[in-house]
């Protein structure tokens, strides 16, 4: 069944493969969260929503990512108070091949005590040996409970039930293959967020929100402060540090596209022979080197990482083309690895084919049982 899953989940991907073709991010589509008859969180007297807030964050950080950014195509999944299927918000990213997909939000519990920003991404619980669903379901189920106010639901979402725990597993193994992705930009923006108009930080989790479930590029939701918390709400009702946070979401996001466009700026074209012999050339000569070059350890190999996440997959799955994975594991994140090769050159020349199935696949170094981005 997992199997089965993980195979739709490349069928999925594969239909979005154009975007591989700009090897920078130039699309990145905002999502104000809640809107017209949802008024999402609600604060203590009734005069505040969070779908105001969303709304007026999403539309400050657009405008800076235009001013920052000329070459980024920003969308926003709606720029007035009005209805947007959790569905169709997911539908309008990948529509646009986007590169990235930043949901806002504003928290809100029955106490008015908690406060601070958190960041999310699609997946499990972030902390050890706790139950998927014991710390944030109350937020998930908030987050997701919009879905109840759509025509026939049940249909929409084959049978997604936001109060059942068992309707989220299909979701985590959806996103696995941006995972890795969607923590490193959740990490920017925590680190941006810091010091902030919203001073506390609440951390990055693994939640089971369905906003993200359906988009096939990373995905993040952000937490901009508790309407409950009094601290919060003064806040975030000052236009001057909702525009500060706009700002400090742009440094996230510019932060995070250097390093995307960084990693996509691999020559894809084959190795020439010129340079082939000049490599084997070099790579004799050091054999050769005897006593006066010392071996290098550990060995050094490159591979082409295809995706990352949780699931543990056969190593005669489809999925790995037909090449034999190196599977590197760091916590409950296995990172899977192909065409792993001697020299960055032959690795190289399988790029091209991998990218195909995999647009945003990319070259690493391994060295041990390290990878690190090859540059």
């Amino acid at each position: 069944m997992k199997r089965t899953i993980y195979l739709l989940l490349i069928a999925t991907l594969a239909q979005f493969s154009a975007a591989g073709q700009n090897l920078s991010l130039s699309t990145v589509v905002i999502d104000p969260g809640h809107g017209g008859t949802d008024p999402g969180a609600v604060s203590k007297d009734g005069k505040t929503y969070e779908k105001t807030f969303t709304l007026d964050i999403a539309k400050r950080l657009e405008n800076k990512i235009k001013a920052e950014c000329p070459d980024v195509n920003v969308v926003l999944t709606r720029r007035t108070d009005k209805n947007v299927d959790l569905g169709d918000r997911a539908a309008i990213a990948n529509k646009e091949n986007a590169d990235l997909f930043i949901s806002i939000h504003i928290n809100s519990t029955a106490k008015s005590g908690p406060n601070g920003y958190s960041v999310h991404v699609l997946g499990q619980s972030s902390k050890k040996n706790r139950d998927l669903f014991a710390y944030n379901m109350d937020v998930c189920k908030r987050e997701n409970s919009v879905i109840l106010l759509e025509d026939d639901y049940t249909t929409t979402y084959q049978g997604f039930d936001p109060s059942d725990p068992e309707s989220f597993i299909f979701m985590q193994l959806m996103q696995n293959s941006h995972l890795e992705q969607s923590l490193e930009f959740a990490q920017d923006i925590s680190s941006k967020l810091k010091g902030g108009p919203i001073s506390a930080d609440r951390g990055i989790w693994q939640d089971p929100f369905l906003v993200l479930w359906k988009t096939a590029m990373p995905s993040v939701l952000v937490e901009l402060g508790f309407i409950s918390n009094a601290t919060d709400l003064a806040a975030l009702k000052s236009e001057s540090n909702r525009d500060k946070l706009a700002g400090r979401l742009c440094e996230a996001f510019k932060l995070y596209k250097e390093k995307y466009d960084l990693s996509m700026t691999l020559d894809d074209k084959p190795v020439t022979d010129e340079k082939k012999a000049t490599e084997e050339k070099k790579t004799a000569e050091e054999k050769k080197g005897g006593e006066e070059k010392q071996p290098a350890s550990p060995a050094v190999r490159y591979g082409i990482q295809i995706f990352a996440g949780s699931a543990k997959l056969s190593a005669k799955d489809k999925a790995f083309m037909g090449y034999e994975p190196l599977v590197v594991s760091s916590g409950k994140i296995n990172k899977y690895v192909i065409a792993v090769e001697d020299s960055v050159s032959k690795t190289r020349e399988h790029l091209a084919k991998v990218r195909k199935k995999y647009p945003d696949a990319f070259i690493v170094k391994i060295e041990g049982n390290k990878l690190s981005l090859y540059k």
